[in-house]
């Protein structure tokens, strides 16, 4: 009898029993690595997560997704820097995906549809004292809230919100998008004693039997420069200009504004003071390149008619006259004086040169440690004194409405544990998706789409908001844009390349698992795996 070639007599399972898999000096694993988008998040929002429900048309899973973290997705649509997008693989592909835009669509369907957020944890019998109603404070309470435990936030002024009430202009921020969002938390069962400062904490915890606060005093205090001034000079600081903006009539500023500052407060300044009639010149000691504020902030604020005089300083302020300096900068990249002097006209002089914490509410309490203007605490957030926990703008970081929110999630989940008497840990960051993970050639080109902004003339004549959200269409589009990196979105690429039929699908949402009865470690999944969801790695001996 002939005998016929091995590969006409082999049968379907006697791959199986040669045990191909044992030729492999390496093999596959499906791995979870770190978008780059939410390792940035000073929020902690899983962006990927949410981002994958979008695309997929369930926005109210992916607005679920977004308030498990930041309670503000409307807010944080208009007003976040969005680290997020500067983190983008996308950037490297063609554009960043828009997340920012994105979330505000999210945020803004959740407010028209009535969307709310059960309380669902058992009751603790925890009373939880926030001091403070801005991001941090809010925040905090929500999270902390849907623990069980009761909170009671107290702040010194009458409508809540802080610096994205009374620091944010109506035209990037509208004020029925912030009620509706902190609305939602007060109907979670958070209550807000409003008009209320707290001047001793330790007395008020005692009297009325708080295990537990949270500090979030926003910077609402202006600095003050040592500018000689004459008694005839009107010189106000820009947190106070921005606050007395909610109030029934707005300040009065006459025609010549100078804003002196180069951060986002000063442009902030200066674009409302265009609003209000006026002709706002910024005097900024440095140039534009290191200005501090937003550089499309800057851009829109000269669009609009403001003007901008670099490395200049003032030195004297009289009546309707300001005395500004020019300078020069140094090797050092340092504004040095020339003594060269310009008077300029002025009806009203902003000053825009940082703000402080309130830190009056902790003096008389020596375990709770200040320096440099801010309340120092641990990794787990809490101050000297055990059960005070403090965030935001009072703690040394940075100073924006998304770094203080994510303070509030933290911070709620480290006083949660110190109630039940245990330690919160947070898990182990995975490594980052790098770009140098992806495959690229799976992914096609697809243009950013950008946000529609109103025409510079009419953004500078009121307080309409000023960039308008994505529709429906162009918000699916922009979600579907994201490359899921580092983590697998079920393409079948690997299912597909596989030599060895050694990948097993586990059905929709489940993935895949590796047969390794079959696999040879070829790694030709890991190498078209577009996303980076597959490592290869040593066999075990």
């Amino acid at each position: 009898m002939t005998e016929h070639p091995f590969a006409i007599t082999l049968d379907v399972g006697s791959s199986r029993a040669n045990h191909t898999g044992s030729w492999r000096t390496e093999r596959p694993e499906y791995v979870r690595r770190l978008p780059p988008c939410n390792g940035v998040c000073p929020a902690a929002e899983d962006v990927q997560g949410w981002l994958f429900h979008a695309e997929s048309g369930d926005y109210e899973a992916a607005w679920r997704t977004i308030v498990a973290d930041n309670p503000f997705p409307a807010v944080m649509g208009r007003v976040c820097y969005h680290p997020c997008e500067t983190a983008c693989n996308r950037g490297q592909l063609d554009e960043a995906v828009g997340i920012n835009s994105v979330e505000r669509f999210l945020g803004d369907l959740a407010i028209e549809r009535g969307w709310s957020i059960p309380v669902e944890a058992a009751e603790t019998g925890k009373r939880v004292l926030v001091v403070g109603a801005g991001p941090s404070g809010l925040s905090a309470a929500y999270h902390l809230r849907r623990m069980g435990h009761a909170v009671e936030i107290r702040d010194a002024a009458e409508q809540p919100g802080g610096m994205m009430r009374f620091g944010i202009p109506r035209y990037r921020l509208p004020r029925e998008v912030l009620d509706a969002e902190i609305a939602r938390i007060t109907k979670m069962g958070v209550t807000m004693r409003l008009g209320e400062a707290v001047t001793d904490l330790a007395v008020a915890m005692t009297d009325d039997g708080f295990d537990a606060a949270f500090l979030a005093v926003g910077a609402g205090v202006g600095r003050r420069a040592h500018i000689p001034a004459g008694e005839a000079a009107r010189v106000v600081d820009a947190v106070a200009f921005l606050h007395h903006m909610e109030d029934a009539e707005p300040p009065r500023i006459g025609r010549r504004v100078v804003v002196y500052g180069g951060g986002d407060t000063a442009v902030d300044a200066a674009r409302t003071a265009k609003r209000l009639g006026g002709e706002p010149l910024i005097v900024y000691r440095r140039t534009r390149d290191r200005m501090p504020a937003q550089d499309f902030e800057v851009r829109e604020a000269e669009e609009e008619g403001v003007l901008v005089r670099w490395l200049s300083t003032i030195r004297h302020i009289d009546g309707g006259t300001v005395t500004v300096e020019r300078m020069e900068l140094d090797e050092h990249g340092f504004p040095q004086p020339t003594g060269e002097t310009e008077t300029l006209e002025a009806d009203t002089v902003v000053l825009a040169l940082g703000q402080d914490s309130d830190l009056s509410l902790v003096a008389g309490m020596d375990d709770v440690e200040v320096a440099d203007g801010t309340v120092r605490v641990g990794p787990d957030m809490m101050t000297g004194r055990p059960g005070v926990f403090a965030g935001g703008d009072m703690v040394p970081a940075e100073r924006t409405v998304t770094t203080a929110i994510g303070h509030g999630r933290l911070a709620a989940r480290h006083v949660d544990a110190w109630l039940r008497g245990t330690l919160h840990t947070p898990p182990p960051r995975p490594p980052t998706a790098t770009f140098d993970h992806l495959n690229t050639w799976y992914y096609s080109d697809a243009p950013r789409t950008m946000r529609p902004h109103l025409e510079a003339a009419r953004r500078a004549s009121g307080f309409d908001e000023v960039v308008a959200g994505l529709d429906e269409d162009t918000a699916l589009f922009e979600a579907r844009r994201c490359m899921s990196c580092g983590n697998c979105f079920e393409c079948d690429n690997c299912f597909g390349v596989c030599p060895d039929n050694a990948v097993i699908k586990l059905g929709p949402g489940t993935g895949y698992r590796f047969d390794l009865e079959y696999c040879k470690g070829c790694g030709i999944c890991a190498t078209e795996c577009p996303c980076g969801a597959i490592a290869m790695g040593p066999e075990p001996s």
